[in-house]
């Protein structure tokens, strides 16, 4: 009960400062609010938030990925080559995924069963990943893309609406999925205790395995759909994209240690992270100040949860000398 309280206060809270964030702008900025402006930062975060829904299991299950804009730039760069050989769409997307996938898998191995530390295991990928794409590409840009590659061929004014559709099939399955189905509760259980949830038999190694192989896969149609939205492709996309997802599910309410998230926290953690940067341009603040304010929100946002840790386990320590 307390910690779906301690959720929702989360959750309020970000609302809330999106909603303040909101109200400044329109008081100071209201071009903020154009339609082309919005529909830019739609179509802008919608790769994030996708990425996110993965970092979200990842997270929840106790452990942490920083490969994530190295599997991005990767899957990117599959997808505009695969669509360049001829591909239709939905095969290089199919392809993207399974990239991702199976990069994705390497992580989970190496987490699951080779037990390597996570932020050890994809620290190694990132780094590896990364320089062997800057090797296989020489630097260069993947150009000449097919037109029925951009916008996934449905053009620009309809692919709003196509990408909104997915992403919101995409929230409302990982929604459900993780309140309803064994697999998500698994998720939950072996972030919250590793040892009780293999106690309760639940397969530790494979729920790990998985939430990573699922990640890498959300993070190859992510990276189709940045793709899909530009005459070329750079080598070096996604840099410093692993920060952004980590700090938008910490923002929203996860706890880094594992056992709790929700979707709907993430969407608001990526939507009040993402509106920061667009927003300091229109106030007329200079852009060095977005680290440092997304910096002093994940600041808080930890601190908060390690107050609300300590408490709970003062209040714990007493209920176990009185059962005991």
């Amino acid at each position: 009960m307390d910690g779906a309280v301690g959720r929702l206060r989360r959750e309020l809270s970000v609302a809330l400062a999106i909603l303040a964030l909101a109200v400044v702008l329109i008081v100071s900025a209201p071009g903020y609010f154009a339609p082309d402006n919005l529909r830019d930062l739609f179509l802008a975060n919608v790769p994030v938030l996708i990425v996110a829904l993965g970092a979200t299991l990842v997270i929840v299950s106790g452990q942490i990925d920083i490969s994530v804009g190295s599997v991005f730039a990767i899957c990117s760069v599959a997808a505009g080559v695969l669509a360049k050989a001829g591909l239709p769409v939905w095969a290089a997307a199919l392809g993207a995924c399974a990239i991702g996938a199976a990069l994705g898998a390497i992580n989970g191995a190496l987490v699951a069963y080779a037990r390597v530390p996570s932020i050890v295991a994809t620290l190694a990928t990132m780094v590896a990943l990364r320089d062997g794409l800057r090797w296989g590409t020489q630097g260069a840009w993947i150009h000449d893309l097919p037109r029925d590659f951009q916008w996934l061929g449905f053009g620009q004014a309809a692919y709003p609406a196509v990408s909104a559709g997915m992403m919101a099939a995409l929230l409302i399955a990982m929604a459900w999925g993780l309140r309803h189905l064994a697999a998500g509760r698994g998720v939950y259980a072996v972030g919250s205790n590793r040892e009780a949830a293999r106690l309760a038999g639940i397969n530790v190694p494979a729920v790990t395995f998985w939430v990573f192989t699922i990640a890498g896969a959300l993070t190859g149609l992510a990276a189709l759909l940045n793709a899909v939205r530009f005459n070329q492709i750079p080598s070096n996309t996604g840099i410093a994209l692993e920060m952004r997802v980590i700090a938008a599910v910490v923002v929203g309410g996860a706890f880094i240690t594992g056992g709790r998230g929700t979707v709907l926290g993430t969407v608001l953690g990526v939507t009040l992270l993402g509106a920061i940067s667009p927003a300091l341009v229109f106030l007329g603040v200079t852009a060095y100040w977005e680290r440092a304010i997304q910096g002093a929100i994940i600041l808080t946002a930890v601190a908060i949860d390690a107050v609300r840790i300590q408490r709970r386990d003062r209040r714990a320590v007493p209920a176990a000398v009185g059962a005991g």
